[in-house]
């Protein structure tokens, strides 16, 4: 049997898991981010897990490391400026394991792994063109065309998040003002909420709440809290407008909300959708599809980082 080892680093978890070539998770560790202020302590705790779980197996079954991260790049196994992570500067990531657990270590933009994870095991088995947004602490995009994955020439292609939707908006992450993923991800949309009940004094549940999450928000609006439905609908609003203007580039069959955001599918695919179609080019009204992710009840970040090692051309 045949084991891939995936690990996806996320701007709130990252998890390390080994994989069998049928997308079976066998064994999984889990990690918060912020406990990793550097790379070298996230290569060394990750290291010597991956080094000990790896004795569960026959040495020669394992395959290598794959590894999704915000701002990876696949052509160097960098990461390069994350906004999200805190690491400043650029980390040669895919080195720094190999050195440390001698396996071969490929490296992908998280949302990359995402889509790839979607095309092996997901919705879109069956298609060739279609996209992946990850909605979590920011938004991640990864773009399938004719069946490859898009990384442009630099290595960085598919940044959806930062394309900006309003001029001296909110301040991103990676510096600037009005990025997308400013208000479309779990971090945009509590900074909505907030907005919201700061700025009226209409009656909501998650006034009672100390510390919201974007779960939360998704729970009131279940339970019909006007603040959280319109907070919703806002959010649905702007990522629509978007992925009008994102489909009028690429013409994809089908769009995959993905990520912890995505969990409030029910309310905010219908949002987005409307938006999308009302500000469609007439030309592909009505030609895509908006589903959640079929993944979401795993960690598809993390089976498309560990399948990265069964192609060596994806």
């Amino acid at each position: 049997m045949k084991i891939l080892i995936g690990l996806d680093i996320g701007g709130t978890n990252t998890e390390l898991a080994w994989v069998d070539l049928f997308g079976n998770i066998l064994k999984k560790i889990n990690y918060k981010t912020v406990q990793f202020s550097k790379a070298e302590q996230l290569v060394s705790v990750v290291g010597k897990a991956i080094l000990e779980g790896n004795k569960n197996f026959i040495s020669d079954e394992i395959i290598g490391l794959g590894i999704g991260a915000p701002n990876g790049n696949y052509y160097k196994g960098t990461i390069e400026f994350a906004p999200n992570l805190g690491w400043e500067g650029i980390i040669p990531l895919s080195q720094m394991f190999e050195d440390r657990i001698q396996l071969t270590t490929k490296l992908t933009n998280d949302a990359n792994a995402a889509a790839y994870a979607e095309m092996l095991y997901g919705g879109a088995k069956k298609m060739s063109n279609f996209l992946v947004v990850t909605l979590g602490t920011g938004l991640g995009s990864g773009i399938v065309v004719n069946k490859q994955m898009l990384y442009g020439s630099t290595g960085f292609a598919g940044e959806l998040g930062h394309t900006i939707v309003e001029n001296n908006g909110r301040l991103c992450g990676c510096g600037r003002k009005g990025c997308l993923e400013t208000y479309a991800s779990a971090t945009g949309i509590i900074k909505t909420i907030h907005q919201f009940l700061e700025s009226s004094k209409q009656e909501s549940s998650l006034r009672a709440i100390e510390k919201i999450e974007s779960k939360d928000i998704y729970i009131a609006a279940q339970n019909g809290d006007e603040c959280a439905l319109k907070a919703i609908q806002y959010t649905g609003n702007i990522l629509g407008k978007q992925l009008a203007d994102y489909v009028a580039l690429y013409s994809p069959e089908a769009i995959f909300i993905a990520g912890g955001l995505a969990n409030a599918h029910s309310l905010l695919i219908p949002a987005t959708k409307n938006a999308m179609e009302e500000n469609m080019l007439k030309i592909f009204k009505n030609t895509v599809e908006l589903f959640p992710s079929e993944l979401l009840d795993q960690n598809a970040g993390l089976l498309g980082a560990a399948a990265m090692m069964m192609k060596r051309n994806n």
